[in-house]
């Protein structure tokens, strides 16, 4: 079991915020689904849903109760995929050029950080988890 940790802003996307404990259940959207409609998000205090560009795992992640520590292993783990995402694009001719003038195997760094964000990858959250009494 999860606990939710109190007056937290949870990012839902392009803008939108929510304190997480006024977040009372998530729902994936899964017709009509597009840009900028991943989940909706149901609130106390609001009739209808907020309709959230983030998955429904990523916004359980940020309700949760969170260490310093492990807010910055996320932050890593994103920086790690954002540098994954700029190596997997660097053209062959470049990735030579490197090899064999820095000494920098590109193609090791894209396997090495791969397995690296693979095995990081957390198990998902179930909203259960997170609204039981």
């Amino acid at each position: 079991m999860m606990d939710i940790k109190p007056d937290r802003m949870v990012y839902l996307g392009y803008g939108k915020y929510w304190r997480s404990d006024a977040i009372v259940g998530l729902m994936p959207i899964e017709s009509d689904r597009g840009p900028g409609r991943r989940t909706e998000v149901y609130t106390a205090t609001l009739d209808h849903p907020i309709v959230a560009s983030r998955s429904e795992a990523a916004i359980l992640q940020d309700m949760a109760i969170a260490t310093d520590e492990a807010l910055r292993v996320q932050e890593v783990l994103e920086v790690g995929g954002d540098l994954l995402d700029a190596l997997e694009n660097v053209p062959d001719v470049l990735r030579r050029l490197l090899a064999n003038e820095a000494r920098f195997d590109v193609d090791a760094w894209v396997r090495r950080l791969r397995e690296l964000l693979r095995s990081a990858v957390a198990e998902p959250v179930e909203q259960n988890d997170l609204f039981q009494p």
